[in-house]
C-alpha cells in the first residue's frame, strides 16, 4: 500500500507492478481481498496475516506504546468475512490498549506492531492467536479464525513526556531517558 491510492507488488517473475485506484475505498477493498486470498491460499494459517489498508503517519508503534483504536471483528467464514462479532466503530469510546501488556489477544499484540497514527490494517488471526478452543460464549465459536480491521486513532509512545509548553515530546531517539515522569494521559494531538 502506497500513498495516494497506489499499491505496488511483485509478480512471480519478481517484476514490480503498481496500481492506482480511483478512490481510497477501492484501494482499501482491494487490499482486504488480497489478504483474504493470501489466507485462503495458505495450507494452514499458523501466524497472524497482516495487510496494511492505509499507512498512517509518524513513527511505527512498538511494545509499551499506548494506543486508542477503532476496530471491527468478523468471524472468518466460507473463505471470507462472515458475521461481525464485535465493533466499536459507531460507538463513542475507542479501545485503549498498551501493546505488550497482554490485555488483548496475542494476534493483536503481533499484528499491530509497526502501525502508525491514522493507519488501518486488516488482521487475519488463527484460533491459537485468538480465543482458541474455548472461544467466547455466544459470540465466538471454539477454534474460530478471526478477521479484524483496526485503525489507530491516537498514539502515546512509551518514552514520551510532556514539555513545559504542554506539547508532547518523544524521547525515544534521545540517548538518555528523560527524568520527567510520563503522564498517563494522551497528548492533545
Amino acid at each position: 500500500v502506497q500513498p495516494n491510492n497506489y499499491s505496488t507488488f511483485y509478480d512471480d517473475q519478481r517484476q514490480n507492478w503498481s496500481i492506482m485506484f480511483e478512490s481510497e475505498k477501492a484501494a482499501v477493498d482491494f487490499s482486504k481481498q488480497v489478504c483474504i486470498a493470501k489466507c485462503n491460499s495458505s495450507p494452514a494459517l499458523d501466524s497472524v496475516l497482516c495487510q496494511d489498508l492505509l499507512l498512517g503517519e509518524g513513527q511505527g508503534v512498538e511494545g509499551g506504546d499506548s494506543l486508542e483504536v477503532a476496530y471491527t471483528g468478523w468471524l472468518f467464514q466460507n473463505n471470507g468475512l462472515g458475521q461481525v462479532f464485535d465493533s466499536n466503530v459507531n460507538k463513542d469510546k475507542l479501545l485503549r490498549l498498551k501493546l505488550g501488556s497482554g490485555k488483548v489477544i496475542k494476534g493483536w499484540e503481533e499484528g499491530m506492531l509497526g502501525m502508525k497514527k491514522g493507519g488501518r490494517r486488516l488482521l487475519i488471526i488463527p484460533p491459537a492467536w485468538a480465543y482458541g478452543a474455548q472461544g467466547v460464549a455466544a459470540r465466538v465459536p471454539p477454534d474460530s479464525t478471526l478477521v479484524f480491521e483496526v485503525e489507530v486513532r491516537r498514539v502515546k509512545l512509551a518514552k514520551e513526556c510532556s514539555g513545559s509548553d504542554g506539547l508532547s515530546v518523544s524521547s525515544r531517539d534521545s540517548p538518555a531517558p528523560s527524568p520527567v515522569p510520563s503522564s498517563d494521559g494522551f497528548s492533545s494531538d
